[in-house]
């Protein structure tokens, strides 16, 4: 059952390290108890380094930046690739050198963007989206999108064939999503636990199976952020129901996946834009 699979964290902090020796993984149950039970149990949390239950650690920016800026966002005690680049702004060179470090020529990060959760992520699309499908050859796909009940929505072509998406349309390799997983609202992490979804390779077509997938450490959700598709989502506040262009969920409980931010490359400077705002009020 997924509730008691187990899962090992990512290296922390050296102060951390004899509860990993001394455990060699945590499953979700044990995560739970260890984050919730007490207020220490709260600082436990932050020092596992997960985002999963995030939205009292993910505060309002600290940074001078303006309101457009999307700054880096490195979870306490985790060891991720931008840790010392914490609350600075996202640099597109830095995914660029960095994705020369991955098996699959991917890298991601999280960030903030007026406070809002998010995942930055950069894929060489341009340099392998004429090449035939194959492991590790990634680019960004477009597929047709389905509710959890099977219902047709669209197509994730549809940024490249409807005027009101073009904000959306790939643009240096790079797409940035809203980081609420819409099972629970939790947050997503970016290969902030090893295992087989988060593994550093990359299978085409969008199914479950392969790595370079975002995954939710509360209920053990699945996203594909190299699919990108049209779905549909629900105003958590007024129930009102909206269609969407996002990556796509491909297990776990989450019924969807999570709606793309605009951005555009201000000099190096990555900047969010607020065209579809109400997208991400599923978890308002």
């Amino acid at each position: 059952m997924i509730l008691s699979r187990r899962f090992r964290l990512r290296p922390l902090s050296r102060e951390n390290d004899g509860y990993h020796e001394a455990t060699g993984g945590i499953n979700r149950r044990d995560f739970m108890r260890l984050s919730f039970n007490t207020a220490a149990g709260l600082i436990t949390m932050a020092s596992l380094g997960s985002v999963g239950f995030a939205s009292f650690l993910m505060g309002q920016s600290s940074s001078s930046a303006s309101d457009s800026a999307i700054i880096f966002y490195a979870p306490k005690g985790s060891d991720v690739w931008y840790s010392s680049m914490d609350r600075q702004p996202m640099s597109l060179q830095s995914f660029v050198d960095e994705a020369t470090n991955s098996v699959a020529g991917i890298s991601a990060a999280a960030g903030l963007w007026s406070g809002l959760p998010v995942v930055a992520i950069y894929v060489p699309h341009q340099e392998n989206s004429t090449k035939p499908l194959a492991e590790n050859v990634p680019r960004f796909q477009f597929l047709d999108g389905y509710t959890s009940s099977g219902a047709y929505v669209g197509s994730g072509y549809e940024i490249d064939e409807k005027e009101e998406y073009a904000p959306l349309s790939i643009h240096d390799n790079m797409v940035i999503f809203f980081s609420r997983c819409p099972h629970l609202c939790c947050i997503p992490g970016w290969q902030l636990v090893s295992n087989d979804f988060t593994a550093d390779n990359w299978l085409p077509g969008g199914t479950d199976s392969g790595g370079s997938k975002l995954f939710c450490i509360c209920h053990s959700s699945r996203f594909d952020p190299t699919i990108i598709e049209k779905n549909r989502n629900r105003n958590r506040s007024s129930g009102a129901e909206f269609d969407y262009i996002g990556i796509k969920r491909t297990g776990g409980p989450a019924p969807v996946g999570m709606p793309l931010i605009p951005f555009v490359v201000n000099g190096d400077n990555i900047e969010a834009l607020p065209d579809f705002k109400d997208w991400y009020t599923y978890c308002a």
